[in-house]
């Protein structure tokens, strides 16, 4: 029997999903607890519509990645970290830092925990970090570390 799937189940498929599965399982158990529906003609329509609808709503907003990384790489992010005689940062610059100069620099709001810096970042110059922005979409930024 096939049926369409309302919810994400373990081992069988995610939500607005088709799939085939055993007469008993369908009827006494997906149906029941409203995990999933009959694929009828009427419900198979409205599966489609709802797979445009997601469809429309994740090219609007892969559109808006490329925007932000566009953004991004067009110039390097300038952060500041006070420094010893020899140039060492005391400490080291974290993805939180990353972030917020992000925040400040561009007028994104990145979350601190896609950022992944490449090196521990302990000298002044210019350093690399990748943002994974989900669904596949990573990019790898510059930033600069400069004295205070």
């Amino acid at each position: 029997m096939q049926v369409i799937l309302i919810k994400d189940v373990d081992n069988l498929g995610g939500a607005n999903e088709l799939v085939t599965v055993k007469n008993g399982y369908a009827r006494n158990f997906l149906i029941p607890q409203k995990v999933a529906v009959e694929a009828n003609p009427s419900n198979m329509k409205q599966l489609q519509e709802r797979q445009k609808v997601a469809k429309k709503k994740e090219d609007k907003m892969l559109a808006e990645i490329n925007n932000v990384i566009s953004a991004l790489k067009e110039s390097a992010i300038k952060l500041s970290a006070k420094t010893g005689t020899s140039g060492k940062i005391f400490g080291s610059i974290t993805s939180l830092q990353i972030a917020r100069a992000i925040r400040d620099q561009k007028g994104y709001e990145i979350d601190r925990k896609r950022i992944s810096i490449v090196d521990d970042v302990k000298e002044l110059g210019t350093h690399k970090a990748s943002i994974d922005f989900g669904n596949g979409n990573v990019t790898e930024i510059e930033f600069e570390v400069a004295g205070e």
